[in-house]
């Protein structure tokens, strides 16, 4: 898609939906940005949670606690109702490369040809990344293991991992962060997507020094519109960004929680173009389940 579209695109990135939900359900939601031909839907990919049961005896059990269906079953229902591709997040966390390579094959089997490796969120409460036993504590080391899975199966997947304009928030400084980058660039990664920003000068400065390093792959700006107030909050807390002086001064000054939400999309409209006119190759959109701010950037841009 990058080598051949003649223009930019955009993509959506989607969570799987909580337990209950019906398919019908899922795919009118997905319907919805169908008109603005996003050419492929990344399915992020969630730790399993575990509970611990104290029994009669005064023992505990272990009990799996998983409250939303898993990528598998999210991307086989979108390739049954669209013409779209579904790019599969997989991840470190949690998981065993033994059970890296069960979802592989499933993937394999669906036909995907697209994945975005990641190393996932630490467990609540843990201060720092723990790996699972015969897993992978970094991405590069997961980007290594895809290729020697396709090997082994004569697979063939087209590999993105994650980049952080602002840097991730591990990292000691923008400059290590981008070595940890090209390693896994290094270990066969095809393209980076970028964590949200808001300031698209932040961005430039990252593209600029990822190519000073050498990263020559290409690099697909992730966007999110602001929609409300807490996310002021919510959002530097949870993804270790910025949200820049004009946005939030303008946000506390709204008069009602409707021109929060038409402010932020504004932004976003105006962070897409701008991007647009410096020649990325195409924008991803961070939805959060809601399609109705992103349906308006893409009306705008697209």
């Amino acid at each position: 898609m990058l080598k051949n579209s003649a223009k930019p695109f955009p993509s959506l990135e989607i969570v799987p939906p909580l337990n209950g939900i019906r398919k019908d359900q899922l795919l009118a939601t997905i319907g919805q940005f169908m008109e603005y031909a996003p050419r492929y839907i990344n399915v992020t990919c969630h730790r399993d949670q575990f509970e611990y049961r104290k029994q009669a005896d005064g023992s505990f059990t272990r009990h799996l606690v998983r409250s939303r269906l898993s990528p598998v079953a999210v991307c086989a229902a979108v390739m049954s109702a669209y013409p779209v591709e579904v790019v599969p997040h997989v991840i470190c966390a949690g998981v065993t490369e033994e059970e890296i390579y069960s979802q592989l094959y499933d993937y394999h089997f669906l036909g995907i040809e697209n994945v975005l490796a990641l190393r996932g969120d630490s467990l609540q409460g843990e201060s720092r990344f723990t790996p699972t036993p015969g897993g992978f504590s970094h991405a590069n080391e997961l980007v290594s293991a895809i290729r020697r899975f396709e090997g082994s199966i004569g697979a063939s997947f087209s590999v993105g991992v994650g980049g952080y304009p602002e840097k991730h928030f591990e990292a000691t400084n923008l400059s290590d962060d981008i070595t940890y980058l090209k390693a896994k660039v290094d270990a066969g990664a095809d393209f980076v997507i970028t964590q949200m920003f808001f300031d698209n000068a932040d961005f430039y400065r990252f593209v600029d020094a990822c190519r000073a390093a050498g990263i020559g792959v290409p690099i697909i700006p992730g966007l999110k519109p602001l929609a409300n107030k807490r996310q002021l909050e919510l959002l530097p807390a949870s993804f270790s960004i910025d949200i820049p002086k004009d946005l939030t001064a303008a946000v506390h000054a709204a008069a009602s929680d409707e021109e929060v939400y038409d402010l932020g999309t504004e932004w976003c409209i105006g962070q897409c173009k701008d991007l647009l006119a410096h020649g990325v190759p195409a924008v991803h959109f961070y939805t959060m389940g809601k399609p109705q701010n992103i349906g308006r950037v893409l009306k705008a841009c697209f």
